[in-house]
Formats: C-alpha cells, structure tokens, sequence
C-alpha cells in the first residue's frame, strides 16, 4: 500500500483552531500521513529576496514568512493531534534550528523539501544525529536495525548529481525520494513519471511523487503504475484561503477522490499483477485524458522539467552575505546564510563551499542580500 501524504504545510497560517480543521479534513479524506513545514524566516530567506502577489496585494516574500512561524509548543500539538487521528506526522525543516527542534519532538518522519536538497550543513546534521541515535540505542522511532527516524527527500529542481550528492550524506537507509516539479502549479505533461522506476533502480530506495498539478487523478494513478509508494499532495480547506500553496492544494472532496483512486490503482496491480496490470491502469486513465497519458509518463531520463528550469540555482540553497561588509574584512561564520536567492538576489556559491568562504578576506566592499562570489574571496 503507498503511503499517501497530505502536505498542509503553511495553510493553517499559524493557526491552530485551522490547523486541527485541516487534519480533520486530511485524515478523514484517507491521508496515511499528515506534513507540515516549520518555518523560520531567517532559515529560508534574505529579507530583500522580493515580494510575493497575494489576493491582499504585493508583500515582501520574507515578510510573508515570517507570518507563518509558529513556536515549537505548536507542532508538537500537531503531532500529538494527527496521532490521535490515527496518522503519523511528518514535517518539513529549513535550517538548523528548525530541524534540531523538529527532533526534539520525535516526528514519525523528516521530510527534506526540494529546495533543501543541497542545504549540505542541514543534511550532515540530520545524518549525525540518526547514526548517534543508533549507536546509542535510544531510537523511539523505528524497532528495526535500520537507521531511525525515515527520511523522505523531494528532488524537484535537481539534477542526477544533486541526488546523488545528498544522498552521500544521508545514505539510502531508511531514506525515500519523491520525484517532484518545483513548480506551482506544476504542468502534468511535464511530470515525466517513468523516472520514478528509474530512480528506484538506481539508488535501491522507495520512490514516490510530490505533485503540485492541479488535477487529483492523473499523476497519482500513473506514479502507482510506475511503481511509486508514496504519494504527496497539498490539501487545504479552500483553493480561495491565503495559504501560500492553496491554489495548487486539493480541496478536501478532490483529495478523497485522489486515495481512492490510488487505492483502486493498487487493486489493479494486486489482481492482475505487474505487467498487465500497469496496461490496465494506462488504459483506464486513457478513457478520460486520452493522448495525454504518453505525455504524463515520459521518457524516464532525470532533467530539469521546462517549468522549472528559470528556477534552478534560486531555489536551491546557495551562500549570501548577511551584513553589508568592507574590503579587507574576514568572513565569520554569521556573515554568511545558507538560503533560497528566489525573487531578485543574486545567486551564490553552493553550500558545499562554506567551510572555504569562511575565514577568507574580501577583496572588495560588499551588500547584505549579495550571493557569495569567488571574486569577493581573498585567500
């Protein structure tokens, strides 16, 4: 059976009396698992990143995330309410001190989101403390001998060799990918779902589908087809809210239409067996969406989908100045933010450079918000 994600993410907007109706809705539409994202603005973000266009108007994106914190108080009330729903919880940190404080509660799952993919400082510290607590014999999360606390990994706007590179650090046990679209909504006949055969192939790991398409059948059904377990998908109470992902979010009733069709997927594949049954599920999607279907699968080649390419390099992690610095400074180790460039920032170094950039003298003056450049580097 997949394990099928209901991703709330920021759409309670730091409310609890919404974020209790939202597992309500998420749980009662069959969700397996029930995903948030604990946000810390400084974690994500440059505060001169750009601004984001809401129903209320144009607002700094940074501002706009900061509205979204919540304490720690707060999700621990959400994984004690989605256990009670029968659920388990997972969770998406953005830095150091949202995952450390992630930890602390004991999640049933830390979800790393695409952007983080090459966040390298978050992932050496997840990896540690999953081998410290296997060593220590102190996992609450997982009776197995495989590493504790399981690790699901989104790589949307990543090539073949970020995935490789992050799982160097994570390692394959007890660690999924989710093939994904870093793109909001995210066009189906990009979705190129045959890849999630391939990269179960080639890393020997449980593969599955973080869809941002608007429709709640097609991608999903055609990831069980092609032998995704996992299934992750938006939900929110209305399409209409305020929540920064709710207009590509599955409404409670489109969400319930989504399980049942993924579980109806599986039937196929358990009546009729692998082969044929993949046949059967093509062909029973092809009654509604025709031609389309070919398009949705692919050709299973890892690449930058066309919807997501201008992102590449912004959404993703890379170094920038926090402070506005002189010529001749040299670099501590809070001058520097692993972050998302998003809207107007330049792009920076990787993160796989931060031990290098740190303790360099600049050769020029330079501005907070700048990306981090060899140029700028004396060593």
């Amino acid at each position: 059976m997949s394990l099928i994600i209901a991703e709330i993410g920021t759409s309670h907007e730091g409310s609890v009396e919404k974020a209790r109706h939202l597992v309500n809705a998420a749980a009662g539409a069959g969700a397996d698992c029930i995903k948030f994202q604990w946000v810390y603005a400084d974690e994500i973000l440059h505060p001169d990143t750009g601004f984001v266009e809401l129903p209320t108007g144009k607002i700094p994106l940074y501002e706009r995330f900061k509205q979204l914190e919540c304490d720690k108080s707060f999700y621990k009330e959400m994984l004690d309410y989605v256990h009670s729903k029968g659920c388990t919880f997972c969770c998406s940190p953005f830095g150091l001190r949202s995952l450390d404080e992630l930890l602390e509660i004991q999640p049933d799952y830390v979800k790393i989101a695409s952007p983080e993919l090459n966040h390298f400082p978050m992932l050496e510290r997840l990896a540690e403390y999953r081998r410290q607590l296997k060593e220590s014999g102190q996992d609450n999360c997982n009776k197995t001998d495989s590493l504790p606390v399981p690790v699901i990994v989104s790589t949307g706007v990543s090539k073949l060799k970020d995935i490789e590179k992050a799982l160097e650090i994570l390692g394959s046990e007890n660690v999924s990918l989710l093939h994904c679209i870093t793109s909001y909504p995210a066009p189906e006949e990009e979705y190129n779902l045959r890849l999630i055969t391939n990269l179960k192939n080639i890393f020997g790991v449980e593969c599955g589908v973080s869809d941002h398409s608007l429709d709640p059948i097609l991608v999903p059904a055609l990831s069980v087809a092609c032998g995704g377990t996992i299934i992750e998908k938006h939900i929110t109470l209305s399409r209409q809210t305020m929540g920064l992902d709710d207009p590509v979010a599955l409404e409670p009733e489109q969400f319930a239409m989504m399980v049942h069709v993924v579980h109806q997927s599986e039937a196929v594949l358990r009546h009729y067996g692998e082969l044929e049954g993949v046949v059967r599920i093509k062909e029973q999607i092809g009654q509604q969406f025709g031609d389309k279907v070919e398009k949705v699968l692919g050709s299973g080649v890892k690449a930058l989908a066309a919807a997501e390419k201008a992102n590449y390099g912004r959404t993703n992690r890379s170094l920038h100045f926090m402070r506005n610095m002189k010529k001749g400074e040299v670099i501590r180790a809070d001058d520097i933010g692993v972050l998302r460039t998003e809207k107007v920032l330049t792009p920076g170094l990787g993160p796989e450079f931060l031990q290098t950039v740190i303790g360099a003298e600049l050769t020029c003056n330079v501005k907070s918000g700048d990306g981090v450049e060899w140029k700028h580097l004396l060593k």
